[in-house]
């Protein structure tokens, strides 16, 4: 009797974390979500513990799922993260209903090497001086979110957890 319930409660657990062969396809999906929603919420937390979220254009995640994008340096998101780093980044696919969460470290980077990288054309309105007016934000995951119906990646049918990703 004893062994049959160690089993069974091995077996439960096990089910929440991906298999080996699912982190390939979570990570791919996730991708795929994150380059078709184009925009995310940056969401940081202030001095008084208030989440604060902001539609963001980010640049396509790279490899490692690092994202970076850009602000006014004097905006309060920097503010934000120089007090506190952690910040989660959420993308929504409207197309259907899919969503990926990143939960991560935000650098603010101000390497003119990095910011004449990471430039989109479009942004020359709102950063009239590259130079001074323009700031980086590089967010380092440590956990990632996923939730796909398209791709039936969901979420556990009691808790609604949904399928996650740990980075280094």
């Amino acid at each position: 009797m004893k062994k049959s319930i160690i089993i069974c409660i091995i077996i439960i657990l096990g089910c929440n974390k991906p298999k080996e062969s699912a982190k390939k396809d979570i990570k791919s999906v996730a991708r795929e979500l994150m380059m078709s929603a184009k925009n995310c919420a940056l969401i940081t937390i202030d001095t008084l513990g208030n989440a604060n979220a902001r539609a963001m254009d980010p640049f396509q995640p790279e490899d490692n799922f690092t994202v970076w994008m850009a602000t006014n340096p004097k905006s309060r998101k920097v503010v934000d993260i120089k007090n506190n780093p952690k910040v989660t980044l959420y993308y929504f696919d409207k197309e259907t209903a899919g969503y990926v969460t990143i939960q991560g470290e935000a650098q603010l980077v101000n390497s003119q090497e990095e910011k004449d990288r990471f430039w989109k054309d479009e942004w020359k309105n709102f950063y009239k001086n590259r130079t001074t007016d323009y700031l980086l934000i590089k967010v380092v995951p440590k956990k990632l979110n996923v939730i796909s119906e398209k791709h039936n990646i969901l979420g556990d049918s009691i808790t609604w957890g949904s399928p996650e990703l740990l980075f280094n």
